[in-house]
């Protein structure tokens, strides 16, 4: 099911907007989940050497979703674009675990942004067919999540290219900005 039939089950407050920002380390699915997300073919994806925007219009809420590229070089361009946004998302390959310590240095950076603070993380856990793939509890413990007090988090196993678990994920997302009031007023 992609987020265009999660959308329409969700009830939400007409004209409502929410800016998600999709972030991470190179090669670590975020376009693939993003072409998930829109219900887009996954086949073919390149690294992406920018950015990547895509909208969704459903029951009255509109889904804006940033795909930032997670190359060492683009990274020091991330904070161009935590201005407004509702909901972090990031994804980790949870099978290259050598890169573990640079990516929890990436997202403790993230989490420091002012402009950030409060908002709540969705963490996807992506690459779990792989045999190396660390579990959810493994990943909040390297990255320390569970000392994390200020947010709201949720670390979600899935698997992008199949869309294994991305549904639970954005229900999770959809629950918290429900919580929070429902996003901004277009």
């Amino acid at each position: 099911m992609g987020l265009l039939a999660l959308l329409r089950k969700l009830k939400s407050s007409n004209d409502k907007e929410l800016r998600i920002l999709l972030l991470g380390l190179d090669n670590a699915g975020k376009t693939t989940l993003l072409k998930n997300l829109a219900s887009e073919e996954v086949d073919h994806i390149t690294p992406t050497q920018g950015f990547n925007i895509k909208s969704v219009v459903s029951s009255g809420f509109k889904l804006n979703v940033w795909d930032i590229g997670g190359q060492r070089k683009i990274r020091p361009y991330w904070r161009n674009y935590f201005d407004n946004t509702d909901v972090l998302i990031y994804v980790i390959d949870s099978s290259d675990r050598k890169r573990f310590e640079e990516t929890q240095t990436e997202l403790d950076e993230l989490l420091e942004e002012s402009k950030l603070a409060g908002v709540p993380v969705l963490i996807f856990a992506n690459k779990q067919d792989l045999e190396m793939a660390a579990s959810a509890d493994e990943i909040s413990s390297k990255l320390g999540l569970t000392s994390m007090r200020d947010r709201d988090w949720q670390v979600q196993p899935c698997i992008a290219r199949e869309g294994e678990g991305v549904k639970e994920g954005m229900q999770w997302v959809m629950k918290k900005v429900n919580s929070r009031g429902g996003g901004k007023k277009k």
